[in-house]
């Protein structure tokens, strides 16, 4: 948890001294430091559009509307891990655009959320895909803290860009997980095969789900090759698939509405490893780090984005998930963020897949 307390005070440093020591409150006698703080965010990354008048404009309008959002989400912070937001690379968008632009609006007419809820007694998607992990995930005796990062089963935080493919993100993410936790070899391997390939209603850069995607892979035996062979372009092209007998294939998902049940997820992590979740990342817009606890809807239909849970922390003031996001390293905390155990915040309880492998 030290790394995140680094990045928040870096976090700090962006907000405070690289604005001339400026702190976020938006009013008329701050125009002026507003507009050089703007002028530092264009240079800091590298933004191209300032010498269109109209552009300009436009941006710096929503840059204002971030700060105020920003001052409004960090008052009242209850702890020091508390989740703080400021400037980011995308504090010039409007909320609207960063989500066409970041996330999966559309999620959840992917999602089957009634066949999710009507399974809760089995907490199966496909019942006969359960067995043993359902039975191996629900022994007690929980230990504090888990963090597969340590355990060398993590591949690095890629950048999915604005290819709205978060879903065959983080599900290839936790493949690699479950393969390197079984077999002992961590590889990265390709989403753009997922991205292209995947059928069961899943549109590539357009937008899937992770169930969905899950229940293709098992029905066509489909294998997985290395990042290497099928690399990521950020489009949706042809299938290049041969039908292969290389790469790695599932064997077994469960995908489950655990709305309630957050012991399960805990219990996932512990016995089983990463996993793979449906959330609402919306006010992620201006995150710098800490442990999210507040301004995070749970609504099903606000469901926009797909990540990788990699972790818990419970024996602290504020108990947290450990989730890996796919907008690149310079997100969040490394690119990681987390968030608190036991409320659903940001829906990460709805939708929830574990994955065996062969």
């Amino acid at each position: 948890m030290a790394v995140v307390w680094r990045r928040v005070v870096w976090g700090v440093c962006i907000v405070g001294l690289c604005f001339f020591g400026i702190p976020i409150r938006v009013h008329k006698s701050d125009e002026l430091n507003i507009e050089e703080m703007f002028k530092d965010f264009l240079q800091k990354y590298n933004k191209l559009y300032a010498t269109n008048e109209t552009e300009y404009s436009r941006r710096y309008n929503y840059f204002k509307e971030s700060l105020k959002l920003i001052e409004e989400m960090n008052k009242n912070r209850p702890t020091n891990q508390s989740a703080l937001y400021g400037v980011t690379r995308y504090s010039d968008l409007s909320p609207e655009e960063f989500a066409e632009l970041h996330l999966q609006p559309s999620l959840p007419m992917h999602m089957n959320l009634s066949r999710l809820k009507g399974n809760q007694n089995t907490h199966a998607y496909r019942p006969k895909h359960v067995n043993s992990i359902y039975k191996r995930a629900l022994a007690d005796h929980l230990p504090s803290s888990v963090d597969w990062r340590k355990k060398n089963v993590i591949t690095k935080v890629r950048n999915q860009k604005t290819c709205g493919a978060c879903w065959a993100f983080s599900t290839v993410e936790t493949i690699e997980s479950m393969y390197a936790i079984r077999k002992g070899t961590l590889q990265t391997l390709s989403v753009q095969e997922l991205i292209d390939c995947a059928g069961y209603g899943n549109l590539g850069c357009e937008g899937g789900d992770t169930c969905s995607l899950l229940e293709w892979l098992i029905d066509n035996k489909t294998r997985i090759e290395t990042d290497g062979k099928y690399p990521l372009t950020w489009t949706t092209q042809t299938c290049k698939l041969k039908g292969t007998e290389q790469g790695i294939q599932i064997t077994n998902f469960t995908c489950q509405y655990l709305v309630g049940s957050e012991e399960e997820i805990l219990s996932y992590l512990y016995h089983h490893g990463p996993v793979s979740v449906a959330i609402n990342a919306l006010n992620w817009q201006n995150y710098l780090g800490g442990i999210i606890q507040f301004h995070c809807d749970a609504s099903p239909q606000h469901i926009n984005h797909a990540v990788q849970i990699v972790g818990y922390e419970l024996n602290t003031e504020v108990p947290y998930y450990i989730v890996r996001n796919s907008w690149g390293p310079e997100f969040g905390d490394d690119g990681y963020l987390y968030i608190a155990v036991g409320e659903n915040l940001c829906g990460l309880a709805t939708e929830v897949s574990t994955v065996d492998v062969q």
